[in-house]
């Protein structure tokens, strides 16, 4: 069993920055999975895909967040992050933490939110 805790959400002024972390256990599972990645929705939407890498550290970003957010993972520390930078206010959203061992996302984090707001 895969669990996954998302830290680091908040509020943040559109232009700005913010770091989220996604914590997986148990320790070293990390080394097993194929990907990992996050999602974000909100209210009455569907969600939607943000950034996903895989084992091999290939990544794949929605259109929307393509030159603005960045995914990496530290498998020493068994966390995946995403930074956040020039924020806009559709990055409003609730953001999850997924793993699986397929491209398919098996595994949930329970969530963080994010608004952006002036």
């Amino acid at each position: 069993q895969v669990q996954l805790v998302e830290s680091g959400g908040g509020l943040v002024q559109p232009g700005g920055s913010l770091r989220l972390s996604c914590s997986c256990a148990p320790s070293g599972i990390i080394f097993t999975l194929y990907m990992m990645g996050w999602y974000r929705q909100v209210p009455g939407k569907e969600r939607e895909l943000v950034a996903t890498t895989t084992k091999s550290e290939t990544t794949n970003y929605a259109d929307s967040v393509k030159g603005r957010f960045t995914i990496s993972r530290d498998n020493a520390k068994n966390t995946v992050y995403l930074q956040m930078n020039n924020v806009k206010l559709e990055d409003t959203a609730a953001y999850y933490c997924t793993a699986s061992y397929s491209p398919t996302p098996e595994y949930w984090g329970q969530g963080t939110q994010i608004t952006v707001s002036s």
